[in-house]
């Protein structure tokens, strides 16, 4: 049924499906109860597939490349403005940077009243010579082009600051940032998630009831610190027999680890690679620890989930893992790159398992306290009535 002339329509802009399935689950029909109308577009894949079909929303598929691609940009840059003019937003809501500069500047062409960009990490903070200057400056575009510029933590909205990106507009953090929450209650719970999840995890990979096991999620890519969380493990792995590594994830040929690393990664019989899996809180619970040795993030979900379940973190001191980990508080960070200072971390938590499991408390009742996914919601409702009042498309919402 279409929907009647009074209800706004919002419609969510990602490059890659996965980021769909990761920042809007249970989102959408938040939105949707008050009073929203919610469609989303994507690069096709089966994720987008698997979004439709979890949250009731219809979706359209536009490919767009996450590498700068002059031609391939023009042509998903022209059937953005084809679909968007067909949808007639109220709202555009672009997340990632290929999707926020494509989707605000076709949103801009087409004069949709409100045009967020939602910035969730800076991939040209890590990058350097053309490539930094190509990135930044696209970043810079999408934010001029932005009716409202929002970013997923304080510390990366610190970032567009000093960086300049935003050209002097204001940049807001909806709630305390993180964009769609964590759901601690009827999924990443140790209650929930029972008693004998660690231990039919940790046999259906393998792993024996007694070891120890460090984890980590996420891509596997450089990017993501693996090389230097392959060298902390062989550190870790020499002298201590009972020690294995878990790692959940793909790998990936953009910004590759070595051949070599994945080689010695995959032939170790104590290291565990489950490749991508959907539903991730059992093998959380298999782990006593988990390392995030990103070069960059915006806000990292992994550490949040873990923290959710629980589990101490041993993350990177860059922007968003700064505001995931408070430091000898709820885990550990270490500086970005230092493999030994990586090794150290997580061996403290391995050796004193009163020291995790007080670090792990105190993570899941800061997820409780400030990052529900209703706490989110409500925040990004109260942006969007807002902007649409600003620009004169008054909205109460239900």
């Amino acid at each position: 049924m279409a929907p009647g002339p009074a209800l706004p329509r919002l419609v969510h802009v990602t490059t890659v499906p996965e980021s769909l399935w990761a920042f809007f689950t249970g989102q959408i029909r938040h939105m949707v109860a008050h009073g929203l109308h919610v469609e989303a577009v994507s690069s096709p894949g089966r994720f987008l597939d698997l979004f439709a079909a979890s949250e009731g929303a219809p979706v359209h598929a536009v490919p767009m490349a996450r590498r700068p691609s002059p031609v391939a940009d023009l042509v998903s840059l022209v059937r953005l403005v084809l679909l968007l003019r067909r949808l007639r937003p109220d709202i555009v809501h672009a997340h990632t940077p290929k999707a926020g500069l494509l989707a605000m500047l076709a949103a801009r062409f087409l004069r949709v009243p409100v045009r967020i960009y939602h910035i969730h990490g800076f991939p040209f903070l890590t990058a350097t010579g053309l490539r930094r200057a190509l990135l930044r400056g696209a970043e810079a575009v999408a934010c001029r082009a932005a009716t409202r510029v929002l970013c997923v933590s304080r510390s990366v909205a610190e970032a567009a600051v000093r960086e300049g990106v935003c050209g002097g507009k204001p940049v807001g953090v909806p709630a305390a940032g993180l964009f769609n929450g964590i759901d601690a209650t009827a999924r990443f719970s140790p209650e929930r998630a029972g008693a004998d999840a660690r231990a039919q995890c940790r046999a259906r990979l393998g792993i024996p009831a007694d070891a120890r096991v460090v984890g980590f999620v996420g891509r596997l890519v450089r990017d993501k610190g693996v090389v230097e969380l392959a060298a902390a493990w062989t550190t870790l792995a020499r002298s201590d027999p009972k020690l294995h590594l878990l790692a959940c994830g793909a790998a990936e040929a953009d910004d590759a680890v070595p051949p070599a690393v994945m080689d010695a990664l995959r032939a170790d019989p104590r290291v565990h690679l489950a490749g991508e899996v959907l539903e991730i809180p059992p093998y959380y619970a298999a782990m006593d620890v988990l390392a995030l040795p990103s070069y960059r993030e915006g806000f990292p979900l992994v550490p949040m989930e873990a923290a959710a379940m629980a589990l101490p973190v041993v993350a990177t001191r860059v922007p968003g893992c700064v505001d995931a980990v408070i430091d000898g508080v709820t885990g550990t960070l270490v500086a970005a790159g230092d493999a030994d200072g990586l090794a150290g971390a997580l061996r403290r938590y391995l050796d004193d398992a009163r020291l995790g499991a007080e670090h792990g408390a105190a993570a899941r009742a800061r997820v409780l306290a400030e990052f529900r996914q209703e706490v989110v919601w409500d925040a990004l409702l109260l942006e969007y009535r807002a902007l649409l009042s600003a620009a004169g498309r008054p909205w109460s919402g239900r």
